[in-house]
């Protein structure tokens, strides 16, 4: 009896021990782990919720670069981080719903990290190229279609968001389009300007915006929930018919598993706070990134539900990373 009593007893004090902790949290700095390099979008975003998290907590939000292997550098840093509230992560959610399903990562992505508030997205969008002769997406079916394997399409790497893109693509529509996979989205753009290539996926961004303004790429496509403010006459994937094509780059605040409930619910509290300040929304809009916020139960669902469509599609399509 003696036994039971005291397993019982070492219980309700760890549980208020954590209730205390969340309490009286935060009471020193709060480390955000960026999972990009210093200078992208990521970084100006999160150094900017940041400074918002710092006057609406009353303690220092120190902002730390951990950049590499997509992201997964950072995201193991934050699953191997102590779990009580004084270090979070900011990163898309590819490095738990990609990612590990192309190759070996030090976490798990379901058990090591629980996702805390989505923060933003960053719309996909589907260019013809000087090289491409048609002006919509159904121009593009119906080319892929009369001569299947002659379209060819530029990704900025093998199974981005872009390639994924794709591959849905090419599935839902019954097509054969050749995929052109660069390293990143500089020399990308640039032979996509000279036509060396007929489609481009990619994000938004302000080069890429003037571009389009001038006419030299044409927008077919985005991948959004819902058409973007600055391309409103261009339709979504799932509206033109191909849902499962309809991706964005979504990116949020993440935590170490473990860390206390009542802490993850402030941190959501205080970041959709952030995210409804209109300076915030200006920074975000500026950079071609649409804020997000809601609950950690709809981005958790939000992120199995891509694992699981991006699972599908790497095995249908047989995508594998050299």
């Amino acid at each position: 009896m003696i036994k039971p009593l005291l397993h019982l007893c070492a219980g309700l004090l760890a549980l208020a021990g954590t209730a205390t902790a969340a309490q009286t949290w935060p009471a020193k700095p709060v480390r955000i782990i960026v999972a990009y390099p210093p200078g992208g979008v990521s970084d100006i975003v999160s150094r900017a919720l940041a400074d918002k998290l710092a006057g609406q907590l009353g303690v220092s939000v120190i902002v730390e670069n951990k950049a590499g292997a997509g992201g997964t550098l950072g995201m193991d840093a934050v699953a191997k981080a102590a779990p009580d509230g004084y270090t979070i992560g900011f990163s898309s959610i590819s490095p738990l719903s990609l990612n590990p399903l192309l190759g070996k990562v030090n976490y798990d992505p379901f058990k090591d990290i629980v996702p805390v508030v989505s923060v933003m997205y960053s719309p996909v969008v589907l260019l013809g190229t000087p090289a491409f002769t048609g002006k919509s997406l159904d121009d593009v079916v119906a080319q892929a279609r009369s001569h299947p394997g002659a379209l060819r399409w530029g990704t900025s790497g093998l199974a981005t968001v872009g390639h994924i893109t794709l591959e849905q693509f090419k599935r839902a529509a019954g097509v054969d389009i050749t995929h052109i996979p660069y390293k990143g989205g500089g020399q990308q753009q640039n032979d996509a300007l000279g036509g060396q290539f007929e489609l481009l996926s990619t994000n938004l961004g302000p080069v890429l915006n003037g571009h389009i303004k001038a006419g030299k790429l044409r927008p077919l496509a985005v991948g959004a929930p819902a058409r973007i403010d600055f391309l409103p006459g261009v339709p979504t994937f799932a509206e033109a018919g191909f849902p499962k094509a309809n991706m964005m780059s979504v990116f949020g605040i993440f935590a170490p598993a473990g860390t206390p409930e009542a802490v993850r619910s402030r941190l959501n509290e205080e970041i959709n706070k952030a995210l409804a300040q209109p300076d915030i929304k200006a920074r975000l809009v500026g950079s071609d990134n649409v804020p997000t916020g809601g609950s950690a139960a709809e981005f958790a669902g939000l992120i199995r539900a891509e694992y699981d469509n991006n699972r599908d599609i790497i095995k249908q399509a047989g995508i594998k990373l050299d």
